[in-house]
């Protein structure tokens, strides 16, 4: 299983969310660059990059530092928040970014979606945040009506073959992940899944590498790696097994 460290952008700062509030962030560190390089001498094989202001707005806001991460670092990153069109998709691809994520833009424009799975392949994620089973779209500040596992299952019939799956009500609570809706998220839609929200132990990255079998083929790890509630290089080992 893979283990992606997270870095999310606001205003140029690597900030973690409560709940998916963007009134409740914290600073960690006013560096994104040092904290990507860190995150690499830590061992990450990929880091998980998120444009937060990008998701609010709807278009890229933190372009600067994510170029500036990209040059830095030399494992691969994967990015999502604020990508809505195939020219800002493009671009991002041509800057460095390994893997664009497609959120809202997958839920509000399919034919979108299509067209970039058609265009791109697996470097096309979805990723899918819910709250209580429901969708979440626009930064998390929207609920749609439909279901992951229904989202799950149209993105797999547009090419899709990967999501990143965040339970809203666990992300950055340090309350324990979902893996129950995650491993059942990934039976139902037979696609790739990456856990994201909730970790807060080491023991929560091994009940979910213990789900590998599942479909389960990687976990996103955000605040408890920046309060050393884990360590990024043993969970790295325990999920490599």
């Amino acid at each position: 299983m893979l283990i992606f460290p997270a870095i999310d952008l606001k205003e140029g700062n690597c900030v973690r969310l409560y709940q998916g509030r963007m009134s409740e962030a914290t600073v960690y560190n006013d560096d994104p660059v040092a904290q990507a390089l860190y995150w690499q001498a830590q061992g990450a094989q990929m880091i998980h990059l998120v444009d937060l202001d990008g998701a609010f707005d709807g278009h890229p806001k933190n372009r600067e530092a994510i170029q500036a991460i990209l040059s830095a670092v030399t494992v691969a990153c994967e990015l999502g928040g604020g990508i809505r069109d195939m020219g800002t998709i493009e671009q991002y691809l041509r800057m460095g970014v390994a893997r664009v994520i497609l959120g809202t833009a997958a839920i509000k424009n399919p034919d979108l979606l299509s067209a970039a799975c058609k265009e791109y392949g697996q470097r096309i994620v979805v990723g899918i945040d819910a709250k209580d089973g429901w969708v979440a779209t626009d930064g998390w500040e929207g609920v749609s009506e439909v279901t992951a596992v229904e989202l799950a299952v149209a993105m797999k019939k547009r090419g899709v073959r990967r999501i990143i799956y965040t339970d809203i009500s666990k992300d950055g609570t340090l309350a324990g992940p979902n893996l129950k809706a995650t491993a059942d998220l990934a039976r139902k839609s037979g696609l790739h899944v990456i856990a994201s929200g909730g970790f807060a132990t080491i023991d929560d990255v091994r009940a979910c590498a213990a789900l590998s079998s599942e479909g389960i083929e990687g976990a996103v790890l955000g605040r408890a790696i920046y309060t050393g509630d884990i360590n990024l290089a043993e969970a790295i080992r325990v999920a490599q097994g």
